[in-house]
């Protein structure tokens, strides 16, 4: 149990983690505070994921940064891709889209993104990964166990209300018959729709990805 409560706890952190860069991220490029992130809480799982894996499949390479540096680079860039890819398919939108990138592949994925995964990945596992476990490790177990069961209810709880929301973003997507795919225009008329109908929840999903793509119902 205390196994799954120190990991859980540092998938959880790294997600939190994550949402922050994507704040950042988005701040700097467009001077616009976003609340990013697919789920209501501040957290995006994605990189959560990431970092998890990283932990688990490079530490026992800790003596060549170089694999290191490679294999979050891999392990970060599968990982977006399919995500990319299995949301498309869940919801039929384009969540994020590298297209206008360099070295891109199918848009889902960059050559820059992965070089910024690979150099993360060094950071994580010669600082961050240290410092956060050595803090974790401080806390009694009992109070461990008990912060990783509530926040896993709670992060439960996140996935199902999220998936409804989105999953009404669709429906109300797909019930306005749109011929088009990707354009400004559908996403003027999904924004006033939300709006008319008083779907804050939906209108914050939309606004976290301001590269997303609707795409008509096949």
């Amino acid at each position: 149990m205390y196994t799954f409560s120190y990991y859980f706890l540092l998938f959880f952190l790294y997600s939190f983690i994550g949402w922050i860069i994507e704040i950042a991220d988005v701040l700097i490029e467009e001077k616009e505070l976003t609340n990013r992130g697919f789920f209501i809480g501040p957290y995006v799982p994605i990189h959560g994921a990431g970092a998890l894996t990283i932990i688990l499949y490079t530490s026992q390479y800790k003596d060549n940064p170089l694999t290191v540096f490679l294999l979050a680079f891999i392990i970060c860039s599968v990982l977006e891709y399919i995500t990319s890819y299995l949301m498309e398919k869940l919801f039929n939108a384009r969540w994020w889209d590298y297209s206008n990138f360099k070295f891109n592949l199918n848009g889902r994925i960059c050559l820059r993104n992965s070089f910024l995964f690979g150099v993360l990945g060094l950071l994580l596992i010669y600082t961050i990964n240290p410092f956060i476990s050595n803090i974790i490790e401080i806390i009694p177990t009992k109070i461990t166990i008990i912060i990783s069961i509530i926040l896993f209810i709670l992060f439960i709880a996140d996935i199902i209300v999220s998936f409804k929301i989105t999953g009404k973003l669709k429906k109300t997507f797909n019930n306005m018959n749109i011929k088009k795919d990707n354009t400004t225009e559908i996403k003027e008329k999904v924004f006033k729709t939300l709006k008319e109908n008083k779907r804050h929840l939906q209108i914050r999903v939309l606004k976290s990805f301001p590269n997303l793509n609707l795409r008509n119902k096949k």
